[in-house]
């Protein structure tokens, strides 16, 4: 991970072009009446071969096509429908932005690419980068500029970038593994051969945290994700060491601790040392989740009989219960703008996806088709949800908007696929 932040700093500099416009597009993507935006992704065209494309420009302009597709809020017009030139009649296919973009091999497994945004209305550039770096960062060049598009549009930066870890069976036990979030690239992060389950991400995305039960007991580790090959101890306390979240600022994490008897929470440093516990003896504690601004954290407990969300102020320890509708409500995780929690709760028979607001209220249920839906995760810009769906004992990786549209698997590998974690944007 670290080797992928400099890459991005000192390989892939993207230089900026000049823009006729700099201020925000202005798009809705909250209404559940969403218009989707018409966006146009021609080839790409070799700067050395004037009007052709070639396979290249072709693979290059669907994977940005992809990037912008998969944040919901943008319709790509297929460039099939067009022949893929630069030099279509944009107005008359209805689109409202289309991208153009050249590149050029310098040699020495070099590549320049310019691209540009650009307003069909006005046939104004609006965005404009021009980026080098080498072939092997081609896709990681391409989806930058995806991301910056999205935060053209909305004001806030794309997650073509981030990462999804997961637990899979693939190999017949569960182990850690993390993959872009279009399933291309996968890579397995532990190899213990024993059950390892529950990863979770710092809050720099550097490293993960996961529970391995390779020494027989449910231990907490640590491993960076740019050599993933030594794994730190965290915490080795007989029993429960389990599901962590790590708190905004980073050095410290609330973890779920059995060691007296009764699984409940506490506050430890990286270091494993513990600070405080949080709570004692009433009833099982577990599913940790931080509130965006370190303030608060949102747990579940069944201390009122049955397995519910709660919300603890840090400072002083005050709970409150904001679940009241169903009876078995668990995995909570805050959303990263901070005004909704998600949760899987039971209805119907089911599990299901449903957001509530910290405060409490009436929840949301997102999810509506059959199979049980669990461990929710939000994307880093707090439009989207990662959780695993179990239909008929078969487990996969979905996704849905926080509107409740949008639902789709998003990998599908051998084996079953649970406990996902969406990863912060990478530093750039």
């Amino acid at each position: 991970m670290k080797n992928l932040i400099f890459l991005l700093l000192a390989i892939m500099l993207p230089l900026r072009l000049t823009t006729t416009a700099e201020a925000r597009i202005d798009v809705d993507i909250s209404s559940a009446e969403l218009r989707k935006v018409p966006v146009a992704v021609p080839y790409f065209i070799d700067s050395k071969e004037v009007g052709k494309a070639g396979e290249l420009g072709q693979e290059m302009a669907s994977i940005l096509a992809e990037g912008l597709e998969f944040h919901g809020f943008i319709s790509i017009i297929q460039a099939s429908s067009y022949g893929g030139g630069q030099q279509s009649d944009w107005l008359g296919l209805g689109a409202d932005f289309t991208v153009i973009g050249k590149y050029t091999n310098e040699g020495n497994d070099g590549m320049m690419m310019e691209i540009r945004l650009i307003d069909i209305s006005t046939g104004r550039m609006i965005l404009g980068r021009r980026y080098r770096g080498t072939v092997a960062k081609t896709r990681m060049m391409l989806l930058k500029f995806c991301d910056e598009i999205i935060n053209k549009m909305t004001g806030e930066p794309g997650v073509s970038l981030t990462q999804i870890a997961f637990v899979s069976e693939k190999n017949g036990i569960k182990e850690i593994y993390l993959t872009d979030i279009f399933g291309n690239e996968l890579r397995q992060i532990t190899r213990h051969r024993k059950i390892a389950i529950s990863p979770r991400f710092t809050a720099d995305g550097l490293f993960i945290s996961y529970t391995s039960y390779h020494r027989d007991n449910p231990n907490l580790y640590l491993t960076e994700l740019a050599q993933s090959k030594i794994t730190t101890p965290i915490s080795r306390r007989k029993g429960l060491n389990m599901a962590p979240a790590w708190a905004p600022e980073g050095d410290r994490l609330v973890i779920t601790l059995s060691m007296d008897g009764n699984p409940d929470l506490y506050l430890m440093g990286r270091d494993g040392e513990i600070i405080s516990q949080l709570t004692k003896d009433e009833g099982i504690n577990v599913s940790p989740s931080w509130s965006p601004d370190g303030s608060q954290l949102a747990f579940v407990s069944d201390r009122s009989g049955s397995p519910q969300i709660y919300v603890m102020n840090i400072n002083t320890k005050s709970v409150r219960r904001i679940t009241y509708v169903g009876n078995y409500n668990t995995t909570p995780a805050w959303s990263p703008k901070g005004d909704m929690i998600a949760y899987s709760g039971h209805h119907d028979g089911r599990y299901h996806i449903f957001v509530i607001p910290p405060e409490g209220g009436r929840p949301t249920r997102l999810t509506r088709l059959w199979g049980d839906h669990e461990s929710p995760s939000w994307s880093p810009d707090g439009r989207q949800i990662a959780f695993s769906r179990n239909r008929d004992g078969e487990q996969k990786i979905c996704a849905i908007f926080k509107n409740g549209a949008g639902l789709r698997v998003l990998f599908d590998w051998d084996g079953n696929e649970s406990m996902p974690q969406w990863s912060p944007r990478p530093a750039m």
